[in-house]
Protein backbone atom coordinates (compact mmCIF):
# COMPACT_ATOMS: atom_id res chain seq x y z
CA UNK A 1 0.00 0.00 0.00
CA UNK A 2 1.30 3.41 -1.02
CA UNK A 3 -0.11 6.55 0.64
CA UNK A 4 -0.14 9.84 -1.27
CA UNK A 5 -1.94 13.17 -1.27
CA UNK A 6 -2.69 13.11 -5.02
CA UNK A 7 -2.87 10.16 -7.40
CA UNK A 8 -2.73 11.04 -11.12
CA UNK A 9 -4.03 8.23 -13.34
CA UNK A 10 -2.51 8.53 -16.81
CA UNK A 11 0.80 10.06 -17.91
CA UNK A 12 -0.21 11.74 -21.15
CA UNK A 13 -0.27 15.48 -21.75
CA UNK A 14 -3.00 16.11 -19.15
CA UNK A 15 -1.54 13.71 -16.61
CA UNK A 16 1.95 15.16 -16.81
CA UNK A 17 0.56 18.68 -16.39
CA UNK A 18 -1.53 17.56 -13.40
CA UNK A 19 1.49 15.87 -11.81
CA UNK A 20 3.64 18.99 -12.20
CA UNK A 21 0.94 21.28 -10.78
CA UNK A 22 0.36 19.08 -7.73
CA UNK A 23 4.09 18.61 -7.22
CA UNK A 24 4.65 22.37 -7.40
CA UNK A 25 2.25 22.68 -4.46
CA UNK A 26 4.63 20.45 -2.47
CA UNK A 27 2.23 17.53 -2.22
CA UNK A 28 3.01 13.81 -2.22
CA UNK A 29 2.06 12.77 -5.76
CA UNK A 30 2.18 9.52 -7.69
CA UNK A 31 1.87 9.29 -11.48
CA UNK A 32 0.31 6.02 -12.67
CA UNK A 33 0.61 4.79 -16.27
CA UNK A 34 -0.58 1.46 -17.62
CA UNK A 35 0.70 1.71 -21.20
CA UNK A 36 3.85 3.08 -22.82
CA UNK A 37 4.91 6.62 -22.00
CA UNK A 38 5.15 9.21 -24.77
CA UNK A 39 1.70 10.93 -25.12
CA UNK A 40 -0.87 10.37 -27.86
CA UNK A 41 0.22 13.59 -29.60
CA UNK A 42 3.83 12.50 -30.02
CA UNK A 43 3.24 8.82 -30.76
CA UNK A 44 0.17 8.64 -33.01
CA UNK A 45 -1.45 12.08 -33.13
CA UNK A 46 -0.40 15.65 -33.82
CA UNK A 47 3.24 15.15 -34.77
CA UNK A 48 3.33 12.02 -36.99
CA UNK A 49 0.22 13.21 -38.82
CA UNK A 50 1.90 16.55 -39.59
CA UNK A 51 4.95 14.68 -40.86
CA UNK A 52 2.70 12.76 -43.26
CA UNK A 53 1.01 16.01 -44.31
CA UNK A 54 4.36 17.73 -44.91
CA UNK A 55 5.37 15.00 -47.37
CA UNK A 56 1.95 15.19 -49.04
CA UNK A 57 2.14 18.97 -49.46
CA UNK A 58 5.56 18.69 -51.11
CA UNK A 59 4.34 15.91 -53.41
CA UNK A 60 1.32 17.98 -54.45
CA UNK A 61 3.26 21.04 -55.57
CA UNK A 62 3.88 19.72 -59.13
CA UNK A 63 0.11 19.80 -59.71
CA UNK A 64 0.41 23.60 -59.79
CA UNK A 65 3.52 23.74 -61.96
CA UNK A 66 1.81 23.83 -65.34
CA UNK A 67 -0.28 26.85 -64.31
CA UNK A 68 2.89 28.57 -63.09
CA UNK A 69 4.79 27.77 -66.27
CA UNK A 70 7.01 25.14 -64.68
CA UNK A 71 7.77 21.66 -65.99
CA UNK A 72 8.89 18.50 -64.21
CA UNK A 73 7.64 15.63 -62.08
CA UNK A 74 8.05 14.03 -58.66
CA UNK A 75 8.20 10.34 -57.71
CA UNK A 76 6.91 9.35 -54.27
CA UNK A 77 9.03 6.75 -52.47
CA UNK A 78 6.57 5.35 -49.93
CA UNK A 79 9.20 3.56 -47.89
CA UNK A 80 11.29 6.69 -47.58
CA UNK A 81 8.22 8.74 -46.62
CA UNK A 82 7.28 6.33 -43.83
CA UNK A 83 10.89 5.98 -42.68
CA UNK A 84 11.18 9.73 -42.12
CA UNK A 85 7.83 9.86 -40.35
CA UNK A 86 8.86 7.12 -37.92
CA UNK A 87 12.35 8.56 -37.45
CA UNK A 88 11.08 12.06 -36.60
CA UNK A 89 8.16 10.65 -34.60
CA UNK A 90 10.60 8.76 -32.43
CA UNK A 91 12.53 11.98 -31.78
CA UNK A 92 9.40 13.69 -30.49
CA UNK A 93 8.58 10.66 -28.32
CA UNK A 94 12.13 10.69 -26.94
CA UNK A 95 11.65 14.29 -25.79
CA UNK A 96 8.60 13.22 -23.79
CA UNK A 97 10.37 10.15 -22.41
CA UNK A 98 13.27 12.33 -21.29
CA UNK A 99 10.78 14.48 -19.38
CA UNK A 100 9.26 11.40 -17.74
CA UNK A 101 12.73 10.09 -16.88
CA UNK A 102 13.29 13.33 -14.95
CA UNK A 103 10.44 12.47 -12.57
CA UNK A 104 11.70 10.85 -9.35
CA UNK A 105 11.35 7.07 -9.54
CA UNK A 106 9.36 7.00 -6.32
CA UNK A 107 6.69 9.24 -7.93
CA UNK A 108 5.98 6.80 -10.80
CA UNK A 109 4.03 3.56 -10.92
CA UNK A 110 3.57 1.28 -13.93
CA UNK A 111 0.23 -0.52 -14.08
CA UNK A 112 -3.45 -0.25 -14.94
CA UNK A 113 -5.46 1.25 -12.09
CA UNK A 114 -9.05 0.81 -10.96
CA UNK A 115 -10.99 2.25 -8.06
CA UNK A 116 -11.88 -0.15 -5.25
CA UNK A 117 -13.36 2.58 -3.05
CA UNK A 118 -13.49 6.37 -2.76
CA UNK A 119 -9.86 6.70 -1.70
CA UNK A 120 -8.12 3.55 -2.95
CA UNK A 121 -6.77 2.39 -6.29
CA UNK A 122 -5.68 -1.15 -7.12
CA UNK A 123 -3.11 -1.73 -9.86
CA UNK A 124 -3.06 -4.94 -11.86
CA UNK A 125 0.46 -5.49 -10.51
CA UNK A 126 -0.91 -5.92 -6.98
CA UNK A 127 0.09 -2.47 -5.72
CA UNK A 128 -2.56 -0.42 -3.96
CA UNK A 129 -2.57 3.37 -3.68
CA UNK A 130 -4.38 5.20 -0.90
CA UNK A 131 -4.96 8.81 -1.94
CA UNK A 132 -6.52 12.01 -0.66
CA UNK A 133 -7.44 13.32 -4.13
CA UNK A 134 -7.21 11.83 -7.61
CA UNK A 135 -6.97 13.15 -11.16
CA UNK A 136 -8.36 10.96 -13.95
CA UNK A 137 -6.27 11.62 -17.09
CA UNK A 138 -6.53 8.30 -18.90
CA UNK A 139 -6.94 9.70 -22.42
CA UNK A 140 -9.01 8.11 -25.18
CA UNK A 141 -8.90 5.33 -27.77
CA UNK A 142 -10.24 5.01 -31.34
CA UNK A 143 -13.88 3.98 -31.58
CA UNK A 144 -14.78 1.46 -34.30
CA UNK A 145 -18.42 0.83 -35.34
CA UNK A 146 -19.39 -2.83 -35.67
CA UNK A 147 -20.08 -2.59 -39.42
CA UNK A 148 -16.41 -1.83 -40.11
CA UNK A 149 -15.20 -5.04 -38.47
CA UNK A 150 -16.05 -6.94 -41.63
CA UNK A 151 -12.67 -5.71 -42.91
CA UNK A 152 -10.99 -8.23 -40.58
CA UNK A 153 -7.21 -7.91 -40.31
CA UNK A 154 -7.22 -5.10 -42.90
CA UNK A 155 -9.14 -2.83 -40.52
CA UNK A 156 -6.81 -0.20 -39.04
CA UNK A 157 -7.25 2.92 -36.93
CA UNK A 158 -5.33 6.14 -37.37
CA UNK A 159 -2.80 5.02 -34.76
CA UNK A 160 -1.83 2.06 -36.97
CA UNK A 161 -1.04 4.15 -40.05
CA UNK A 162 2.23 5.35 -38.56
CA UNK A 163 3.46 1.78 -38.12
CA UNK A 164 3.35 1.14 -41.89
CA UNK A 165 6.69 0.55 -43.58
CA UNK A 166 5.33 1.51 -47.00
CA UNK A 167 2.30 3.27 -48.44
CA UNK A 168 -0.58 1.07 -49.62
CA UNK A 169 -2.08 1.32 -53.10
CA UNK A 170 -5.60 2.13 -51.86
CA UNK A 171 -7.63 2.79 -48.72
CA UNK A 172 -11.20 3.44 -47.70
CA UNK A 173 -11.42 6.06 -44.95
CA UNK A 174 -14.51 6.05 -42.78
CA UNK A 175 -15.11 9.36 -41.01
CA UNK A 176 -14.55 12.75 -42.73
CA UNK A 177 -13.80 14.43 -39.43
CA UNK A 178 -10.55 16.05 -38.38
CA UNK A 179 -8.45 12.85 -38.36
CA UNK A 180 -10.06 11.30 -41.43
CA UNK A 181 -9.68 14.41 -43.59
CA UNK A 182 -6.04 14.96 -42.63
CA UNK A 183 -5.02 11.35 -43.23
CA UNK A 184 -7.22 10.83 -46.29
CA UNK A 185 -6.07 13.89 -48.18
CA UNK A 186 -2.42 13.32 -47.29
CA UNK A 187 -2.51 9.72 -48.50
CA UNK A 188 -4.29 10.78 -51.69
CA UNK A 189 -1.60 13.35 -52.44
CA UNK A 190 1.07 10.72 -51.89
CA UNK A 191 -0.45 8.59 -54.63
CA UNK A 192 -2.78 6.35 -52.62
CA UNK A 193 -6.26 5.84 -54.10
CA UNK A 194 -8.73 7.12 -51.46
CA UNK A 195 -12.46 6.63 -50.99
CA UNK A 196 -13.88 8.48 -47.99
CA UNK A 197 -17.26 7.78 -46.43
CA UNK A 198 -19.21 9.64 -43.75
CA UNK A 199 -22.58 9.44 -42.09
CA UNK A 200 -25.17 12.19 -41.73
CA UNK A 201 -23.31 14.85 -43.73
CA UNK A 202 -20.79 16.44 -41.29
CA UNK A 203 -17.41 17.38 -42.76
CA UNK A 204 -14.57 18.43 -40.48
CA UNK A 205 -15.45 20.47 -37.38
CA UNK A 206 -18.02 22.70 -39.09
CA UNK A 207 -21.53 23.41 -37.83
CA UNK A 208 -22.20 26.25 -40.30
CA UNK A 209 -24.18 24.73 -43.22
CA UNK A 210 -22.47 26.95 -45.80
CA UNK A 211 -19.00 25.99 -44.58
CA UNK A 212 -19.93 22.33 -44.39
CA UNK A 213 -21.24 22.35 -47.97
CA UNK A 214 -18.19 24.25 -49.26
CA UNK A 215 -15.81 21.82 -47.53
CA UNK A 216 -17.61 18.74 -48.86
CA UNK A 217 -17.48 20.11 -52.41
CA UNK A 218 -13.84 21.17 -52.11
CA UNK A 219 -12.52 17.84 -50.83
CA UNK A 220 -14.70 15.89 -53.26
CA UNK A 221 -12.83 17.70 -56.03
CA UNK A 222 -9.62 16.07 -54.69
CA UNK A 223 -10.81 12.51 -53.96
CA UNK A 224 -14.01 10.52 -53.65
CA UNK A 225 -15.99 11.79 -50.64
CA UNK A 226 -19.56 10.93 -49.69
CA UNK A 227 -20.35 12.58 -46.35
CA UNK A 228 -23.63 10.67 -46.01
CA UNK A 229 -22.75 7.29 -47.46
CA UNK A 230 -25.12 4.36 -47.79
CA UNK A 231 -22.92 1.34 -47.04
CA UNK A 232 -24.33 -1.99 -48.16
CA UNK A 233 -21.59 -4.40 -47.04
CA UNK A 234 -17.94 -4.58 -45.98
CA UNK A 235 -16.08 -7.85 -46.51
CA UNK A 236 -12.52 -9.13 -46.18
CA UNK A 237 -11.53 -10.86 -49.42
CA UNK A 238 -8.28 -12.24 -50.78
CA UNK A 239 -7.44 -8.99 -52.58
CA UNK A 240 -8.10 -6.81 -49.53
CA UNK A 241 -11.40 -5.27 -48.41
CA UNK A 242 -14.51 -5.02 -50.57
CA UNK A 243 -16.82 -2.10 -49.80
CA UNK A 244 -20.26 -2.10 -51.40
CA UNK A 245 -22.12 1.22 -51.30
CA UNK A 246 -24.66 3.32 -53.11
CA UNK A 247 -23.88 6.62 -54.79
CA UNK A 248 -26.00 9.64 -53.77
CA UNK A 249 -27.86 8.96 -57.04
CA UNK A 250 -28.75 5.48 -55.75
CA UNK A 251 -26.43 3.63 -58.15
CA UNK A 252 -24.76 0.58 -56.61
CA UNK A 253 -20.94 0.66 -56.49
CA UNK A 254 -18.13 -1.58 -55.28
CA UNK A 255 -14.53 -0.66 -54.46
CA UNK A 256 -11.74 -3.01 -53.36
CA UNK A 257 -9.00 -1.45 -51.20
CA UNK A 258 -5.88 -2.62 -49.40
CA UNK A 259 -6.96 -1.22 -46.03
CA UNK A 260 -10.00 0.25 -44.31
CA UNK A 261 -9.09 3.13 -41.98
CA UNK A 262 -11.56 3.81 -39.16
CA UNK A 263 -11.43 7.50 -38.28
CA UNK A 264 -14.80 7.35 -36.57
CA UNK A 265 -14.10 9.19 -33.34
CA UNK A 266 -12.51 8.35 -30.00
CA UNK A 267 -13.87 7.02 -26.73
CA UNK A 268 -12.62 8.06 -23.25
CA UNK A 269 -10.55 5.35 -21.53
CA UNK A 270 -12.83 4.96 -18.51
CA UNK A 271 -14.31 1.47 -18.76
CA UNK A 272 -11.50 -0.25 -16.81
CA UNK A 273 -11.48 2.28 -13.93
CA UNK A 274 -14.49 0.68 -12.20
CA UNK A 275 -16.05 4.08 -11.52
CA UNK A 276 -19.05 2.26 -10.02
CA UNK A 277 -16.88 1.83 -6.92
CA UNK A 278 -17.02 5.59 -6.43
CA UNK A 279 -19.96 7.90 -5.81
CA UNK A 280 -19.33 9.85 -9.01
CA UNK A 281 -22.34 10.77 -11.14
CA UNK A 282 -21.86 9.67 -14.74
CA UNK A 283 -23.51 11.11 -17.84
CA UNK A 284 -25.04 9.08 -20.67
CA UNK A 285 -21.58 8.46 -22.14
CA UNK A 286 -20.24 7.09 -18.87
CA UNK A 287 -18.13 10.21 -18.25
CA UNK A 288 -18.13 11.77 -14.77
CA UNK A 289 -20.12 14.99 -14.59
CA UNK A 290 -17.62 17.77 -13.95
CA UNK A 291 -17.18 21.56 -13.78
CA UNK A 292 -15.16 22.93 -16.74
CA UNK A 293 -13.71 25.78 -14.66
CA UNK A 294 -12.40 23.58 -11.83
CA UNK A 295 -12.34 20.09 -13.46
CA UNK A 296 -13.89 18.76 -10.26
CA UNK A 297 -16.25 15.81 -10.62
CA UNK A 298 -19.43 16.90 -8.86
CA UNK A 299 -18.74 17.65 -5.19
CA UNK A 300 -16.15 14.90 -4.90
CA UNK A 301 -12.39 14.88 -4.28
CA UNK A 302 -11.80 13.45 -7.78
CA UNK A 303 -10.90 15.57 -10.83
CA UNK A 304 -10.76 14.79 -14.55
CA UNK A 305 -8.63 16.24 -17.37
CA UNK A 306 -7.74 15.78 -21.02
CA UNK A 307 -9.38 13.43 -23.50
CA UNK A 308 -10.84 11.35 -20.67
CA UNK A 309 -13.40 14.14 -20.12
CA UNK A 310 -14.64 13.86 -23.74
CA UNK A 311 -14.84 17.66 -23.88
CA UNK A 312 -12.21 19.31 -26.09
CA UNK A 313 -9.74 16.65 -27.31
CA UNK A 314 -6.91 19.06 -28.12
CA UNK A 315 -3.37 19.12 -26.75
CA UNK A 316 -3.43 22.71 -25.49
CA UNK A 317 -6.75 22.08 -23.76
CA UNK A 318 -5.41 18.88 -22.18
CA UNK A 319 -2.39 20.76 -20.83
CA UNK A 320 -4.61 23.51 -19.40
CA UNK A 321 -7.02 21.02 -17.88
CA UNK A 322 -4.20 19.02 -16.32
CA UNK A 323 -2.76 22.15 -14.74
CA UNK A 324 -6.16 23.22 -13.37
CA UNK A 325 -7.10 19.74 -12.12
CA UNK A 326 -3.70 19.07 -10.56
CA UNK A 327 -3.63 22.44 -8.83
CA UNK A 328 -7.11 22.03 -7.39
CA UNK A 329 -6.40 18.47 -6.29
CA UNK A 330 -3.34 19.74 -4.41
CA UNK A 331 -5.28 22.60 -2.77
CA UNK A 332 -8.34 20.52 -1.90
CA UNK A 333 -10.75 21.20 -0.24
CA UNK A 334 -10.07 24.75 -1.49
CA UNK A 335 -11.05 24.56 -5.16
CA UNK A 336 -10.52 27.58 -7.40
CA UNK A 337 -12.18 28.15 -10.79
CA UNK A 338 -9.87 29.04 -13.64
CA UNK A 339 -10.73 30.98 -16.78
CA UNK A 340 -10.59 28.86 -19.92
CA UNK A 341 -9.06 30.05 -23.17
CA UNK A 342 -11.17 30.90 -26.21
CA UNK A 343 -12.01 27.64 -28.03
CA UNK A 344 -9.74 27.16 -31.05
CA UNK A 345 -9.66 24.16 -33.39
CA UNK A 346 -7.57 23.83 -36.56
CA UNK A 347 -7.46 21.09 -39.19
CA UNK A 348 -4.26 20.87 -41.26
CA UNK A 349 -5.77 19.95 -44.60
CA UNK A 350 -5.43 22.00 -47.79
CA UNK A 351 -7.28 24.27 -47.58
CA UNK A 352 -7.08 24.37 -43.82
CA UNK A 353 -10.16 24.40 -41.57
CA UNK A 354 -10.70 26.36 -38.37
CA UNK A 355 -13.40 27.05 -35.79
CA UNK A 356 -12.87 29.92 -33.35
CA UNK A 357 -14.96 30.91 -30.34
CA UNK A 358 -18.71 30.41 -30.55
CA UNK A 359 -19.74 27.95 -33.23
CA UNK A 360 -22.56 28.65 -35.66
CA UNK A 361 -24.65 25.94 -33.96
CA UNK A 362 -24.44 27.80 -30.63
CA UNK A 363 -25.36 31.29 -31.93
CA UNK A 364 -28.61 33.14 -31.39
CA UNK A 365 -29.08 33.95 -35.07
CA UNK A 366 -31.71 36.58 -34.27
CA UNK A 367 -28.99 38.68 -32.62
CA UNK A 368 -26.08 37.78 -34.87
CA UNK A 369 -24.65 39.18 -38.09
CA UNK A 370 -22.36 37.09 -40.30
CA UNK A 371 -19.54 38.75 -42.20
CA UNK A 372 -18.46 36.68 -45.18
CA UNK A 373 -15.62 36.53 -47.66
CA UNK A 374 -14.60 34.07 -50.37
CA UNK A 375 -10.92 33.38 -50.97
CA UNK A 376 -11.52 32.50 -54.61
CA UNK A 377 -10.81 36.06 -55.80
CA UNK A 378 -8.59 37.15 -52.89
CA UNK A 379 -5.42 38.69 -54.33
CA UNK A 380 -2.57 36.95 -52.51
CA UNK A 381 -4.44 33.63 -52.51
CA UNK A 382 -4.82 33.74 -56.32
CA UNK A 383 -1.16 34.65 -56.74
CA UNK A 384 -0.19 31.47 -54.86
CA UNK A 385 -2.86 29.30 -56.55
CA UNK A 386 -4.34 28.65 -53.12
CA UNK A 387 -7.60 30.48 -53.71
CA UNK A 388 -10.09 28.00 -52.30
CA UNK A 389 -11.97 28.99 -49.18
CA UNK A 390 -14.75 30.72 -47.31
CA UNK A 391 -14.73 32.66 -44.02
CA UNK A 392 -17.76 33.45 -41.87
CA UNK A 393 -17.24 35.89 -38.99
CA UNK A 394 -19.97 36.00 -36.31
CA UNK A 395 -20.67 39.22 -34.42
CA UNK A 396 -23.26 40.56 -31.99
CA UNK A 397 -25.68 42.74 -33.98
CA UNK A 398 -26.21 45.16 -31.07
CA UNK A 399 -22.74 45.65 -29.62
CA UNK A 400 -20.52 44.69 -32.55
CA UNK A 401 -18.62 42.24 -30.33
CA UNK A 402 -16.78 39.45 -32.10
CA UNK A 403 -18.38 36.12 -31.18
CA UNK A 404 -16.54 33.55 -33.28
CA UNK A 405 -15.89 32.26 -36.78
CA UNK A 406 -15.78 29.18 -38.97
CA UNK A 407 -13.32 29.08 -41.86
CA UNK A 408 -11.93 27.00 -44.70
CA UNK A 409 -9.06 28.58 -46.58
CA UNK A 410 -5.32 29.22 -46.98
CA UNK A 411 -3.34 30.01 -43.82
CA UNK A 412 -6.37 29.37 -41.64
CA UNK A 413 -4.03 28.35 -38.81
CA UNK A 414 -2.64 31.91 -38.66
CA UNK A 415 -5.90 33.80 -39.23
CA UNK A 416 -7.57 31.64 -36.57
CA UNK A 417 -4.93 32.66 -34.03
CA UNK A 418 -5.45 36.35 -34.81
CA UNK A 419 -9.18 35.95 -34.29
CA UNK A 420 -8.81 33.89 -31.11
CA UNK A 421 -6.53 36.53 -29.60
CA UNK A 422 -8.92 39.32 -30.62
CA UNK A 423 -11.82 37.41 -29.12
CA UNK A 424 -10.03 36.72 -25.84
CA UNK A 425 -9.12 40.43 -25.66
CA UNK A 426 -12.78 41.34 -26.09
CA UNK A 427 -12.35 43.32 -29.31
CA UNK A 428 -15.30 44.55 -31.33
CA UNK A 429 -15.49 44.31 -35.11
CA UNK A 430 -14.90 48.06 -35.29
CA UNK A 431 -11.81 47.84 -33.10
CA UNK A 432 -10.41 44.96 -35.18
CA UNK A 433 -10.77 47.08 -38.31
CA UNK A 434 -8.51 49.70 -36.70
CA UNK A 435 -5.67 47.16 -36.61
CA UNK A 436 -3.00 47.16 -39.36
CA UNK A 437 -3.41 44.95 -42.44
CA UNK A 438 -0.44 44.72 -44.79
CA UNK A 439 -0.75 44.37 -48.57
CA UNK A 440 -0.71 41.90 -50.23
CA UNK A 441 -1.39 39.23 -47.59
CA UNK A 442 -4.01 36.53 -47.13
CA UNK A 443 -5.13 38.28 -43.91
CA UNK A 444 -6.72 40.99 -46.05
CA UNK A 445 -9.56 38.51 -46.54
CA UNK A 446 -10.25 38.76 -42.82
CA UNK A 447 -10.54 42.54 -43.17
CA UNK A 448 -13.06 42.07 -46.00
CA UNK A 449 -15.18 39.79 -43.80
CA UNK A 450 -14.94 42.28 -40.91
CA UNK A 451 -16.05 45.10 -43.19
CA UNK A 452 -19.00 43.02 -44.34
CA UNK A 453 -19.94 42.34 -40.71
CA UNK A 454 -19.64 46.03 -39.81
CA UNK A 455 -21.88 47.05 -42.70
CA UNK A 456 -24.52 44.58 -41.50
CA UNK A 457 -24.18 45.83 -37.92
CA UNK A 458 -24.63 49.43 -39.10
CA UNK A 459 -27.75 48.45 -41.04
CA UNK A 460 -29.13 46.59 -38.04
CA UNK A 461 -28.53 49.60 -35.79
CA UNK A 462 -30.14 51.95 -38.27
CA UNK A 463 -33.16 49.68 -38.53
CA UNK A 464 -33.51 49.49 -34.75
CA UNK A 465 -32.47 53.13 -34.25
CA UNK A 466 -29.88 52.07 -31.71
CA UNK A 467 -27.18 54.51 -30.52
CA UNK A 468 -23.64 53.63 -31.53
CA UNK A 469 -21.63 52.69 -28.41
CA UNK A 470 -18.74 55.00 -27.69
CA UNK A 471 -15.30 53.40 -27.80
CA UNK A 472 -12.31 54.97 -26.08
CA UNK A 473 -9.43 54.45 -28.56
CA UNK A 474 -6.93 54.59 -25.68
CA UNK A 475 -8.70 51.94 -23.63
CA UNK A 476 -6.82 48.70 -23.11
Amino acid sequence: MINVDVAVIGAGTAGLAAYRAAKAADRRVVLIEGGPHGTTCARVGCMPSKLLIAAAEAAHLPHKWDELGLRGSVRVDGRAVMARIKRERDRFVDFVLASVDGIPQGDKLQGYARFIDEHTLALHTGVRVRFGQAVIATGSSPSVPAILRGAGDRLVVNDDVFAWDDLPRSVAVFGPGVIGLELGQALHRLGVSVHMFGRGGPVGPFTDPALREYAARTFHDDFYLDADAKIVAIERIAEGVRVQYREPSGEARTVVVDYLIAATGRTPNLSKLDLASTSLTLDARGVPVFDRTTLRCGSSHIFIAGDASDDLPLLHEAADEGRIAGGNAARFPRVEPSARRVPLAIVFTDPQLAVIGTRYADLDLRKTVIGTVSFEDQGRSRVMLRNRGLLHVYADADTGALLGAEMIGPDAEHIAHLMAWALQCGLTIERMLEMPFYHPVVEEALRTALRDAKAKIDRARAHLDLPRPRVDPLAA
